[in-house]
């Protein structure tokens, strides 16, 4: 049987602590690096190892995985001379897990090439829950052999993996998701309040209606989370007003205008003022009960 490959991590949020600990859990070596040392708690008591700076991180892995913020987090990371691929070996293979921009992700992948490193972005789908439970969708994109090389990594932490194309690739089909999750969350929203105005018991409504037509992720996770007033994030707002960001400047590049998109993205805007940018997707619930008073 082949050694497990050594692994280094970037970014312990939300998201990036149950990756990790699922990786840790499968009995990778893993070592991690965060801005906030603080926030590396949980993974190094369950038995990773502190890296002092990325240099160091890069220098001592096969692969390097990452999930950050923003685009500019990305570049940061891969790109600055003391970051990622300035240090990582040949024959190295980085994974970006985060939700960034295709064009980003061509030029990442452009760059580790011309240094005998493999890319692949590989943003994900499923929230704080997936990310526990393993059960996270994977949208790949990059040259196939960095995909085939990361395949068994990406199995301990998703279900769903499927490889797209090449670099960017997993990237916009993370945009098409988010797209569509934008204009599902209005709805769910929408839906909630009017049963709640026509005197509906709404988990009742929840729950009969999450198992029909309207059935998705967002109703059948988030609607009970918004009737116990839990707005903690699973996803930050601030995060998603980033990711529909990317979705309409990729979609404005290709003569798109989508409407659904730009209005979930005015909506959502409107948490900047109430500072609710820090709450998860579903305190939505909360703007538009301010637009509909009682």
């Amino acid at each position: 049987m082949s050694k497990k490959p050594k692994i280094g991590w970037v970014g312990l949020g939300v998201m990036g602590t149950p990756m990790v600990l699922n990786l840790l859990n499968a009995g990778h070596s893993v070592s991690v690096f965060s801005r906030t040392k603080s926030k590396a708690a949980t993974v190094l008591e369950a038995g990773a190892q502190w890296m002092d700076d990325l240099s160091e991180l890069a220098g001592d892995n096969d692969m390097v995985c990452m999930m950050v913020g923003y685009p500019e987090d990305v570049e940061e990371v891969m790109l600055n001379k003391n970051g990622v691929l300035k240090n990582m070996k040949q024959g190295g293979l980085v994974i970006d897990f985060t939700t960034s921009s295709p064009e980003l992700a061509e030029r990442i992948a452009e760059v580790a090439s011309g240094m005998n490193v493999l890319s692949l972005d590989a943003p994900v789908s499923g929230g704080d829950v997936g990310a526990r439970d393993g059960t996270l969708a994977i949208m790949c994109g990059g040259e196939e052999k960095a995909f085939e090389r990361a395949e068994p990594i990406l199995q301990k932490l998703g279900d769903k993996i499927r490889y797209f194309g090449g670099p960017g690739s997993g990237q916009r089909v993370k945009m098409s998701n988010q797209i569509l999750i934008a204009s599902t969350m209005v709805g769910l929203v929408e839906s909630m309040i009017y049963a709640e105005r026509a005197g509906m018991e709404v988990s009742k409504v929840i729950d009969l209606i999450g198992k029909g037509a309207a059935g998705c992720w967002s109703i059948n996770q988030l609607g009970p989370r918004i009737l116990k007033g839990d707005w903690k994030p699973g996803f930050y707002i601030k995060h998603f007003l980033k990711d529909m960001r990317i979705a309409i400047e990729d979609s404005e590049r290709m003569g798109l205008e989508l409407e659904g998109l730009t209005l979930a993205k005015k909506l959502y805007s409107m948490t900047e003022a109430y500072d609710f940018e820090k709450d998860g997707t579903q305190a939505l619930m909360k703007i538009l009960r301010s637009l509909n008073p009682i």
